[in-house]
């Protein structure tokens, strides 16, 4: 797991190009800030392995969509979009006559039992900001 910074368990950003080979799948779930907006370009999808599959279940600007694309043309990797870049990705886009690619409509929250659990995380980050802690999952926004 990576995240912007380290801590038990967890990579900070910064070793992302060391760690993304090795694995059949990368998945973006960040939010979109200035650190994180074209992070996936064409060096990080160069250093995935081949037939390797990369998921966006983040925001679409995240992934450099002209980088990918490329990748995707040449059958060299696959991936699994739930958001995109342009979003809503217009009827004609060359993202959706790509091989090895499967579009979703930005619906990866619509997961059974996943409201439940973001008013339980919700209530824990807005308890730990009252009582003076930064939230656990606060993002830095520079």
């Amino acid at each position: 797991m990576v995240a912007s910074r380290a801590r038990d368990g967890v990579q900070p950003a910064s070793d992302l190009p060391r760690l993304i080979g090795g694995h059949q799948a990368v998945i973006i779930t960040a939010p979109l800030t200035s650190r994180t907006r074209g992070l996936v370009d064409s060096e990080f999808l160069a250093a995935m392995d081949d037939g390797s599959m990369l998921v966006n279940a983040g925001r679409g600007q995240i992934v450099d969509t002209a980088a990918l694309v490329a990748e995707l043309k040449a059958r060299r990797l696959r991936a699994a979009l739930d958001v995109a870049d342009p979003e809503p990705l217009p009827r004609g886009h060359e993202l959706w006559q790509c091989p090895g690619v499967i579009i979703s409509p930005h619906s990866a929250r619509t997961v059974p039992g996943v409201n439940r659990l973001c008013y339980e995380v919700a209530a824990s980050q807005i308890s730990s900001f009252v009582a003076g802690a930064v939230p656990s999952n606060s993002v830095d926004r520079a």
